[in-house]
């Protein structure tokens, strides 16, 4: 590995996490309006990761597969932690940032693992196989201009 290729990989590691971060957050306030948990929602958002790392690496493979399917993980796992401290904000009339400092990462870690069903997981593995096959499959090229007759 070159020196120049760190950087590069530590800012690719970096936004795949802050977009799984962000997915995450998005999928909470979804599941929290329509007061259902929505695991199929793992597929989309997947695909949605997908696409965003596919269109930010140089060559699409082996590394934008292994981001998109990571960072489709890490949202499924912060979604369930977040749902887990609403749950303790709410049972305890707390505000969820101070339910969450309070409970630690251990608890809302075991709540969340307590909370998960086969279904959960069913759609996550298939959601990041998903994403991970989209992100590693290589870009059409643009077709050719038309040729102009004169």
């Amino acid at each position: 590995m070159r020196a120049r290729s760190v950087p590069a990989l530590l800012f690719a590691l970096f936004s795949a996490a802050m977009l799984g971060l962000a997915a995450g957050a998005a999928w909470m306030v979804v599941a929290l309006y329509s007061r259902h948990p929505l695991p199929w929602l793992a597929v989309p958002i997947g695909v949605a990761l997908a696409w965003v790392i596919r269109a930010g690496v140089r060559r699409p493979g082996t590394g934008a597969m292994l981001l998109a399917a990571g960072a489709t993980a890490l949202s499924a796992i912060y979604v369930n932690l977040l749902i887990a401290g609403v749950k303790v904000a709410g049972s305890m009339g707390l505000d969820l940032i101070e339910a969450m400092r309070t409970a630690g990462i251990g608890m809302l870690w075991q709540l969340a693992r307590m909370g998960l069903t086969p279904a959960d997981f069913i759609w996550t593995l298939l959601a990041m196989l998903l994403a991970g096959w989209l992100a590693s499959r290589q870009r059409r090229p643009p077709p050719p201009p038309p040729e102009k007759n004169t």
